[in-house]
């Protein structure tokens, strides 16, 4: 077990060994310095050309917006209509039907949004053609996407007044070429010599030890398992994710993919520090996300090594830990990490069933989720955390009775309503969605409908409630890991989550751009002896309150119904 934990830290120290000179890099390609990737000028020279786009034309927040939005209605509408008819289009070897329009309605806006909350399972639910064209394209582009918007708020800070948060398109597509490609090469390679197929036959058929004739799905698995890490994606090529070998095949992958999923959420932390010389902002802002996930990979780890409680008054011995749902290849602490890695960085790909984890496990993955700020998706992470800068701005302003100011420019009232707003919604849809859902279960189990709503739990009581608490708050963090009991592919689900996951995405993109061009086009103000410094200690615990306050007074209630509940009933 001591190996274990020390394979968790090896792990966690590697990503950020490997994220400090990735951010360097990351600055240097946005800030247009020289980098080794410079021979894809030509072929992105020529993407501009025939797409008829000036990469050097300059956006102000609304233009980026209406740039980034409109080119993700158009993939939405692609996406959408290739998976409804996928069974009419090549590639489909194994002879896949095509999704109904509400499984293909969630399916295309939860990649479109890069949360890969899949209602179904990856390899009979898509064929290699959707699953390249369609899923593995939207990974990319949703990635992208995220880095791009990140960016724009890097510029509107950059210079002392501005209206030009730079050109989506040009940012997008080196997102692209200069980062997540390159990246997604290598770990590509370390995936397929460990043993991860690369293949467009159809399934094998193969004969097992005990005599049983299975059918083995295949695939290109181990061109879109890095995009899905690497990205904060998730999605996985199979139904079991990373828990299943031919996804990950062995430690080494493992820890490849563990650290695939963090490196670039972190990266961009230090890339900002570089890009707009605020080094030491940077790493403050690193350490209180550190903080957190710290702690909760110390509360995961402890309580998925003891094992469960119930096994142990049937005087079992559990010397492997809660084993119920983990890779014995990879044991239970690598699994705890995971959980946590996973959830912190809304990737949501897990290498073990999150629904088998210990309760108080399943309350900290569901509040990383809630927070949705610890390293965070890729681009994202940073935004919703800037959401959290403005408020404690706001708050230590009042406190100190000064005008709140952030990198030189005064925070109002628009500024602190739209941050305001912004983490509202999300308590908003992530509790609403939840009540409504109990209220169905509770009251119309027995309603005429496709899938009734007393079938979609599969456990009773508090798990249950945890279960359904799990699948919004997923959503809602576009995060896209489940507690894999819910019965989820039937209208109900596949509706409201797809409303929850748009919403979810796109307005807290939409909201911190445009703070951050509100804040710029204001008049500098010079740092004085009064002004706060944000780039302190301070400030950072001050981050760590205000974080704290707002998760706790929105999340209290329902992770007492659900986790929490679980907890003591198992140990009463």
């Amino acid at each position: 077990m001591n190996s274990e934990i020390l394979g968790v830290i090896v792990t966690f120290l590697l990503t950020v060994l490997l994220a400090i000179p990735l951010g360097k890099y990351i600055a240097k390609v946005f800030s247009g310095e020289r980098t080794f990737m410079d021979f894809m000028h030509p072929a992105e020279r020529f993407i501009f050309r025939i797409c008829g786009i000036d990469p050097n034309k300059g956006m102000n927040w609304k233009e980026f917006l209406k740039a980034m939005l409109t080119i993700n209605l158009l993939w939405f509408v692609y996406g959408f209509f290739m998976l409804v008819f996928q069974d009419k289009l090549p590639l489909n070897p194994d002879g896949n039907p095509g999704q109904t329009p509400d499984l293909a309605f969630n399916t295309i806006i939860s990649f479109v949004t890069n949360t890969n909350l899949q209602h179904y399972s990856g390899e009979s639910g898509a064929t290699y053609l959707t699953q390249m064209f369609v899923l593995m394209f939207l990974q990319f582009a949703s990635a992208a996407t995220g880095i791009a918007c990140l960016v724009a708020l890097f510029n509107a800070f950059k210079e002392k007044t501005t209206n030009n948060l730079g050109n989506f398109w040009s940012i997008f597509l080196k997102s692209t070429t200069r980062i997540l490609l390159p990246l997604s090469f290598v770990v590509a390679v370390i995936l397929a010599f460990n043993g991860a197929p690369t293949s467009f036959r159809g399934k094998d058929s193969i004969v097992t030890l005990q005599g049983d004739t299975q059918q083995v799905s295949k695939g290109p698995a181990a061109a879109m398992i890095p995009i899905k890490q690497l990205g904060t994606n998730g999605g996985g090529y199979f139904g079991a994710n990373a828990a299943v070998p031919f996804e990950n095949p062995n430690y080494l992958t493992n820890l490849a993919e563990a650290i695939s999923i963090a490196v670039i959420p972190i990266a961009l932390v230090f890339a900002m520090g570089y890009y707009i010389k605020k080094k030491k902002l940077a790493w403050v802002i690193f350490g209180v996300m550190t903080f957190f996930f710290i702690l909760f990979c110390i509360n995961n780890i402890y309580f998925e090594v003891q094992g469960s409680p119930e096994i142990a008054k049937l005087g079992i011995s559990q010397t492997t830990g809660a084993a119920e749902g983990k890779e014995v290849r990879l044991g239970a602490a690598a699994t705890a990490y995971w959980s946590v890695i996973t959830t912190s960085t809304s990737n949501g790909s897990v290498n073990g069933m999150h629904d088998s984890l210990m309760p108080l496990s399943g309350g900290v993955v569901l509040l990383d989720m809630m927070i949705n700020a610890l390293y965070g998706g890729v681009g994202v992470g940073l935004l919703n955390y800037f959401i959290f800068i403005i408020i404690a701005v706001f708050i230590s302003g009042l406190m100190v009775g000064r005008t709140p100011e952030f990198m030189g420019h005064k925070v109002e009232a628009k500024e602190v309503k739209i941050a305001a707003l912004v983490t509202l919604l999300c308590a908003f849809l992530i509790k609403v969605g939840t009540a409504f859902a109990a209220y169905l279960v509770v009251h119309h189990g027995d309603a005429d409908w496709a899938v009734k709503p007393s079938a979609w739990l599969n456990n009773p009581s508090y798990h249950g409630f945890s279960e359904m608490l799990y699948e919004y708050t997923s959503s809602t963090a576009n995060n896209g890991s489940g507690f894999e009991g819910l019965g989820d592919n039937n209208v109900w689900w596949n509706i409201t989550c797809g409303i929850v996951m748009l919403l979810a995405r796109f307005l807290p993109i939409i909201g911190p751009v445009a703070i951050a061009g509100h804040l710029a086009n204001k008049k500098y103000i010079p740092q004085t002896s009064g002004t706060l410094r944000t780039d302190s200690v301070t400030f950072g615990v001050m981050t760590i309150a205000v974080i704290v306050i707002v998760t706790a007074l929105s999340y209290f209630p329902p992770l007492a119904l659900g986790p929490i509940a679980e907890y003591f009933s198992m140990h009463h």
